[in-house]
């Protein structure tokens, strides 16, 4: 999570969305930035709607506009899976190896999902509690230009990104029926990410 007090602005770090390379590229020009613990670092809006808002407002009588990033479904799932496919993972409970990335999206849609298969959800982290303020402003993690843009206006800085966290590269094709499976079950996923338009 990145403050930039002045322009009363939070960016959330929504895991898997490249949230860390822009870390590293404003570190000195945010106000706070929570790296760890990663509970904190990836607070969800709703968290940040309990812990963190009640502090600006009631400290410093101000309202933070609050900015993530989403990225599509698949290709976040995608992540996750080579993420836990890296080499050091082989023989962990988290580790995706032996699994096509079928297995792993199949797992992830069980009521009772293993290890390997619990990453969460994009959409239930930026969904606010009730009564709680949505996020202002949502980017798709595929048009990072308009991200950068965006921020270059808002901080009045030139924003120099590195990649970070990469994941080995491989062939993350479904199958058609588990796709069709994956769009059914998580819906929401997908109407949300249509939302943010191009």
């Amino acid at each position: 999570m990145l403050v930039f007090y002045k322009e009363r602005l939070v960016l959330l770090s929504v895991p898997k969305t490249g949230t860390t390379a822009y870390q590293t590229a404003l570190r000195d020009r945010a106000d706070i930035m929570i790296s760890n613990p990663p509970e904190l670092k990836h607070a969800p809006i709703f968290r940040y709607d309990r812990f963190f808002r009640p502090i600006f407002e009631k400290v410093c009588d101000t309202e933070m506009e609050i900015m993530a990033v989403m990225r599509e479904p698949i290709s976040w799932l995608g992540s996750w899976y080579r993420y836990r496919r890296r080499p050091y993972m082989a023989g962990r409970p988290n580790s995706t190896h032996g699994l096509s990335f079928d297995d792993f999206v199949l797992a992830y849609l069980k009521g009772d999902q293993p290890s390997f298969a619990r990453v969460g959800s994009q959409a239930r982290f930026l969904t606010p509690r009730p009564g709680g303020k949505p996020a202002d402003h949502l980017f798709r993690y595929e048009d990072p230009e308009r991200l950068v843009s965006f921020l270059e206006d808002r901080l009045e800085t030139k924003i120099q990104l590195d990649r970070e966290n990469v994941s080995p590269s491989m062939d993350l094709t479904l199958s058609p029926e588990v796709e069709d499976r994956l769009r059914r079950k998580r819906a929401e996923e997908f109407a949300l990410y249509q939302s943010l338009g191009v």
